[in-house]
This record gives structure tokens, sequence and C-alpha cells, in this order.
């Protein structure tokens, strides 16, 4: 009867997780639920960081999928809503990935080009965000250089003239949710295999 109830736990626990319940707005892990079948009753449970990291690399591995769209291979389509980006291929193919999107009020859409690609990028805090997060009493750096530890991963795809990047992240539990101020991230295994198979004057459409 234990084992049975486990195995009830247990699947109860993946599907909510897979369901994207285990993360907040705010950016952390949260308190998941599964139902305990003897108790009868939802019990709160939260998983470590490494399990929710583990949960989104085998959710969103990245793979080639039939796609249908009228713009040109080489183009990246953000599908923000179902949490995706797509790198057009020919014959009606597109490497998708995985991402994490701009959390609500930080939400965006339009046409841009890449501008610029960078290695291990230096970060830069826009000036509003700094205000914002100084009200919430975290102090934000002027500067912080490229690493394992900055924000923007492994490499990032510079957007036209606006603030917004796409980047990798060392917090991988983000990927499929909106948590970032508008910046579209990405597992860094994922981010720096797009940023070889894309060029500089690339078009980015996020929808």
């Amino acid at each position: 009867m234990n084992s049975y109830v486990n195995t009830l736990v247990k699947t109860a626990v993946k599907l909510i997780v897979s369901a994207g319940i285990v993360l907040g707005v705010s950016g952390t892990v949260q308190a998941a639920q599964y139902w305990n079948a003897e108790q009868k009753q939802w019990v709160s449970y939260t998983p470590s960081i490494e399990s929710a990291n583990r949960l989104a690399r085998k959710k969103f591995k990245r793979k080639v999928v039939s796609y249908s769209t009228g713009e040109k291979p080489g183009t990246i389509i953000v599908d923000t809503d179902n949490r995706y980006l797509y790198h057009v291929l020919e014959d009606g193919k597109a490497m998708r990935y995985g991402i994490g999107v701009g959390r609500e009020g930080f939400e965006w859409s339009g046409a841009e080009r890449i501008t610029r690609k960078a290695k291990w990028p230096g970060w830069t805090p826009p000036p509003e965000m700094v205000r914002r997060e100084a009200k919430k009493g975290r102090k934000l750096p002027s500067f912080m250089p490229g690493g394992p530890e900055n924000p923007m991963g492994a490499r990032a795809l510079y957007l036209g003239n606006t603030i917004y990047r796409i980047h990798g992240t060392n917090e991988d539990w983000s990927i499929g949710h909106a948590v970032s101020s508008g910046c579209i991230r990405m597992f860094n295994s994922d981010v720096e295999h797009l940023y070889d198979n894309v060029k500089v004057g690339a078009k980015v459409v996020v929808l």
C-alpha cells in the first residue's frame, strides 16, 4: 500500500512541476503540491533548485520540429505564450528551444535584427531596473563582468537598439516561465548552439 501511495505522490509531483506550478513570477522556487492519498488532501512540497533545473532541462530539450511560417530560413521567431524560440530552417523545419520570457508588465512584441553577438557578455543593468530594484531594497551593481555567475549567461544576441537580448542564464529552472524584465533567456548550452548558427543581421520576430 505504501509503495502504491508513494507512486501516486511522485506522479502527482511530476505532473504539477511539469505544468509549471513549481515556480512563481518572483524568480524563486516556490512550493508545489501533491495529492496525499492516505490523508486525502493536497500537501505542499518545495523541490530543490537542482530538481527544478533537471525538470526544466528535460521538458525543454531542444530539437528539430516541423514548423510552418512565411519567414525565411535563418529567422528567429519567439513564441512568447508557449515559451519556445524557433530558428527557422529549410524544408518546413525549425530548431526549437525552450525559453524564459518577460514577466507581467514586461512583455513586448515586434521585429528586430541581431545587431551584435557576444561571448560571456558583461551586464550593465539599465537605470530603470536599478531604480526599480532599489525600491525593493536590492542594490544592483553598476556593472558585472561576464562569467558563470553573470545573469546574462554564456552568450548574448543583442536586438536592434533596444535594451533586450536573447541570452543565457545560470537559472535553468526559469526556462518555461515569465520571470525576466523583457529579455529572452535560454539554457546556456542552447544559447551557445543558437549563437553558432545565426548571423548578425538575422531577423528576430517576437510574437
